[in-house]
């Protein structure tokens, strides 16, 4: 027997769910908005939480809305585009507090949600899942649905610039025109895998990646990168991406450059950066540009010719972007094509104070510290989704002598991170939220703390 139940939404949680009591009982609720009034079924019940959906809406939130893509409901990349915008900001600001309160445990300032400049066509790089049918081997490229991999062909996406859209619907007729096949994941057949493109938000220039079920360049492969690269406008490059393994990673090891450029422009802090296939670059560019002029202006009005240190620095964007602002910038990749990449856009740049290193932070720490000894007067650490290592927050703090400017992409380890400087002496001035991701349930955040001499 199923059960159902009447609740009221009472707010959101780090998930994009909706949170409803039952007798204290916690319940999350798919495609809820806090003030939803609703019948609810349980779908999967344990031991102190279970998981429902909507399946009657008494009475809906004053906060819902209609959402302004057709595929809502069925596309699993937009959670919360049902609730109107101004009040996803402040959903998102609560949803920082409350994973404070739980993991950090002390008291921290979270300032209001800086929004996104566009919360439309904002998305620059687009990654889709290539199939085909059944009968008529007709190319299928769109998102899962939620929870699976059932894909869904999207013929129109209001989050991704609208010239992308025409590159997707060019690249469904021609790859099938050119005896190129879909990629069938159960099977692993097939040729094409996916499609991803970098879409400048600069210029408009367009990088497509055919990422395909092989490990080599075939002939069909051929004809249809250099009918992408003549036949459409605004194409920089087009390349291939080798992936023929049994994995849900979607790029390969290896991109070779079949037509034109390896990379597209992108515009941050009035300087210009190469993005290449496999570069990390925040996908959001206006609101990256954001939280690099507000990084820029805070070290601007809170030193004075600062030695700073860029920890995880991919191609080096926020080292470029605070060179104007520092007596020198210490720049910390691991990654060689970054930092090659990051060593061409310094010289482009007419940049003379931004010293690169290619190696593990960690390393480059002890490294550091047994040898020049330097003490940083900022350290910017831009680490991946996972966090940051103990070890690297231990060196980190050796190395610092003023402050941490940490810009995390998941609330959680930030917390739990932010937890384990303040056990180290370290004071946390505030937490800056900015909307990165508009309708998704996804924030990132800015994070300033103090060293305690």
């Amino acid at each position: 027997m199923q059960i159902e139940l009447n609740v009221e939404i009472e707010k959101l949680s780090n998930l994009g769910y909706g949170i409803a009591k039952n007798d204290g009982y916690v319940l999350f609720v798919e495609g809820a908005c806090p003030g939803d009034k609703a019948k609810v079924q349980i779908t999967k019940k344990n031991k102190n939480f279970a998981n429902a959906k909507i399946i009657e809406l008494v009475e809906p939130s004053p906060y819902r809305v209609k959402p302004f893509c057709p595929m809502q409901n069925v596309c699993g990349a937009c959670q919360l585009q049902f609730i109107d915008y101004e009040y996803q900001l402040k959903l998102k600001k609560e949803i920082v507090e409350d994973t404070m309160r739980s993991i950090y445990g002390g008291n921290v300032e979270v300032r209001d949600v800086i929004s996104s400049p566009q919360n439309k066509e904002y998305r620059h790089k687009i990654q889709y899942p290539v199939s085909e049918t059944r009968d008529s081997k007709r190319i299928l490229a769109g998102y899962y649905k939620p929870a699976s991999h059932e894909l869904v062909n999207i013929k129109y996406c209001p989050i991704q610039p609208e010239y992308c859209d025409r590159i997707i619907e060019f690249i469904r007729t021609a790859a099938q025109e050119c005896g190129i096949s879909g990629y069938k994941e159960k099977s692993h057949a097939g040729d094409l895998r996916h499609v991803v493109i970098r879409s400048s938000a600069y210029n408009g220039k367009n990088l497509v990646i055919l990422v395909v079920n092989s490990t080599r360049v075939f002939d069909k492969l051929k004809k249809l990168a250099n009918r992408i690269y003549t036949e459409l406008d605004n194409i920089a490059g087009v390349g291939v991406n080798f992936n023929s393994q049994k994995t849900n990673l979607i790029l390969g090891k290896e991109t070779q450059i079949i037509e034109g450029e390896s990379y597209i422009e992108e515009q941050l802090c009035d300087k210009v950066f190469k993005v290449g296939a496999e570069t990390f670059f925040q996908v959001n560019p206006k609101s990256a540009d954001n939280i690099f002029r507000f990084v820029k202006d805070y070290i601007e009005n809170n030193f004075e010719n600062p030695l700073v240190l860029d920890a995880y620095a991919g191609i080096t964007t926020f080292g470029i972007c605070l060179s104007d602002v520092a007596k020198k910038v210490v720049s910390v990749e691991e990654v060689k094509a970054s930092v090659d990449l990051a060593s061409k856009m310094i010289k482009e740049n007419g940049i003379k104070n931004v010293e690169l290193h290619n190696m593990d932070a960690g390393m480059f720490f002890e490294k550091e510290l047994k040898t020049k000894g330097r003490k940083f007067d900022v350290t910017v650490l831009d680490p991946p989704r996972k966090g940051c290592t103990v070890e690297s927050l231990d060196y980190a703090l050796q190395l610092i002598k003023g402050k941490i400017i940490y810009v995390s992409c998941n609330p959680a380890t930030l917390a739990r991170d932010l937890k384990y400087l303040t056990e180290k002496g370290c004071t946390v001035e505030f937490v800056q939220p900015f909307d990165m991701f508009p309708h998704t349930y996804h924030i990132e955040n800015v994070a300033v703390i103090c060293k305690e001499m």
